[in-house]
């Protein structure tokens, strides 16, 4: 978590109307050729070019001793995805100018709040499925009308386009073997990989994964994904016994448990939260 100070410096004087710079003009003066004006008063004085005189105000300075008490905190970009143990907001940063893999370990209820707030952002979201009546409520609902959840069967997902100025996000519902995807990460196209339990071909996911979000799995399941992602015996014993909406989102060298707490909306869309379907 970093701060950021505001303040506004004494030396900044040319900010404000009125105020003194090089080669203004005198309050009295008036260039050659200009009109003559009958000046009444210094409210009433044409500015030409400027407008009005706005109103005046002293300026605002700050000691330097107390600068400290206007620090903010400013978090993390991306979107949020539930609140941290401490009950701060847990930001993911999904769209990234990098290939991004997500692999998530868990229920379909948490994929699609993940599609929704990705949506938000202003991300595209295509979703690969072989269920597509899970998510045709979500993909209709989302957007207001426009396209921004599209659905497509598996190996379908045609070439997104994706750029800094519209990301993209591929979510892959395909079971407990995904196909290797046709549409792979790439800079600016994160993938999120959605697996119910830890099936073969989760350690290569999970391996090569930038992000790995584990949900409630079993103490077998939990035992081989600490020594995958060398999670410490506290953390992986936890996995077995986290409550619905609960995951922990690791990488290599860094770990949370995240709370997901559904919106009003999302609760109306999607229920609420669960780890089965």
């Amino acid at each position: 978590m970093s701060t950021a100070s505001f303040g506004t410096s004494p030396a900044s004087a040319a900010s404000y109307p009125g105020s003194s710079y090089p080669g203004a003009p005198s309050p009295g003066s008036s260039s050659p050729g200009s009109p003559s004006v009958r000046r009444t008063g210094r409210a009433s004085r044409p500015r030409f070019g400027f407008g009005l005189v706005g109103p005046r105000r002293d300026r605002h300075s700050v000691p330097l001793e107390q600068l400290d008490a206007l620090a903010l905190p400013v978090g993390d970009d991306g979107m949020v995805i539930g609140v941290d143990a401490e009950n701060r907001p847990a930001v993911l940063g999904i769209n990234q100018p990098v290939p991004y893999d997500i692999t998530l370990i868990g229920g379909l209820w948490t994929a699609q709040v993940l599609a929704l707030r990705a949506a938000a952002t202003g991300a595209r979201v295509a979703v690969e499925t072989g269920r597509a009546q899970s998510w045709t409520a979500l993909a209709q609902a989302a957007g207001g009308g426009q396209p921004c959840i599209t659905l497509h069967d598996v190996g379908r997902v045609p070439p997104q386009g994706a750029s800094a100025g519209s990301p993209v996000v591929v979510v892959r519902d395909c079971g407990m073997r995904p196909p290797r995807g046709r549409v792979v990460s790439a800079p600016w196209q994160s993938v999120v990989t959605l697996l119910p339990y830890l099936s073969p071909v989760a350690p290569r996911l999970l391996e090569k994964s930038s992000l790995v979000g584990v949900q409630r799995v079993s103490p077998d399941e939990a035992a081989q994904i600490g020594r995958i992602m060398n999670l410490p015996r506290q953390e992986h014993e936890a996995l077995s016994t986290l409550a619905d909406g609960v995951t922990l989102w690791c990488t290599p060298n860094d770990r949370q448990f995240v709370m997901t707490q559904a919106t009003d909306a999302e609760t109306g869309l999607l229920g609420g939260a669960r780890r089965m379907d």
